[in-house]
């Protein structure tokens, strides 16, 4: 009888001591990661064509297509640990990894044309180290963008991206252009640069918003929110992104590409076919 009292006494003791250990267990908050930027999916298949080519850079990827001197699409991850005190370069360039068949977009070809050099991948996006900034500056990076377009409409949108990121957030983004002619500072134009660099005439971004986590292609469900827009390439676009809010689904329509491709099949059903009703700023 006594040994069994000894034994509950100490069963209870031990209890009690890992119950109290327990208490004191804190579980670490996840901290921000630069992860894969074609996590998500190669939309175009891009590989080594004229026009669908790929390009895999440390802080973005795209498909350049040589025929249009633009990118077709540019992938990015975006969260905390890609953002720091590093200065715009400003540095346009050409870009001499393409292959030497490959016509090289110089950033005089826009000089006068009365459209912007417009990122793709953001400058502000890419601001930990002067090297992850200076590669926003390559011209595979860049597409003929109606002043108000880049200045107004999309720096809003790029805006609240970092907003989602500074409230705790990454972000899985893809953004391209299709189509051909806009209208810039200098009215409407097709092509710029005596036709080597076509102007597209839609500008459309999609993004994935998640909380800080790993394994994020698994975390993406049903109710993860999925903004995507599609804009006119045209000074006259309105400033808020809100009246062109549109859906994955449609976007895939217009382009040919299969976005968000690694994601399960019934969840893509899903959020690809919703159009986002969040804030806008």
């Amino acid at each position: 009888m006594t040994k069994k009292l000894h034994f509950l006494r100490y069963l209870v003791f031990a209890i009690t001591l890992l119950s109290g250990c327990a208490e004191k267990i804190v579980t670490a908050p996840n901290k921000p990661t630069q992860d894969a930027h074609l996590a998500l999916g190669n939309p175009s298949g891009a590989a080594t064509s004229f026009d669908n080519y790929l390009l895999e850079k440390p802080q973005y990827s795209l498909s350049y297509n040589s025929y249009r001197g633009t990118p077709n699409w540019v992938s990015w991850h975006l969260s905390s640990a890609w953002l720091g005190d590093a200065p715009r370069q400003d540095n346009f360039r050409a870009d001499n990894t393409l292959p030497a068949n490959f016509y090289k977009v110089v950033s005089t070809d826009y000089t006068g044309s009365g459209f912007d050099r417009g990122h793709n991948c953001p400058s502000a996006d890419r601001t930990l180290t002067s090297d992850d900034n200076s590669s926003t500056f390559l011209m595979t990076n860049m597409m003929p963008q109606a002043p108000n377009n880049n200045q107004r409409t999309w720096a809003n949108l790029e805006n609240y991206c970092r907003k989602l990121v500074d409230e705790g957030n990454e972000l899985y983004i893809i953004m391209g252009s299709y189509g051909k002619g806009g209208e810039g500072s200098n009215g409407f134009k097709e092509t710029i640069a005596n036709g080597k660099v076509t102007v597209p005439n839609r500008i459309w971004k999609v993004i994935v918003v998640l909380p800080l986590g790993t394994d994020d292609v698994k975390r993406i469900t049903s109710d993860t929110r999925i903004i995507a827009v599609d804009t006119p390439n045209f000074n006259s676009v309105n400033s808020s992104r809100a009246s062109y809010r549109t859906s994955v689904d449609a976007i895939e329509a217009k382009t040919g590409y299969d976005l968000l491709s690694n994601v399960s099949k019934a969840v893509q059903d899903i959020i690809e076919a919703r159009v986002d009703e969040g804030p806008t700023q």
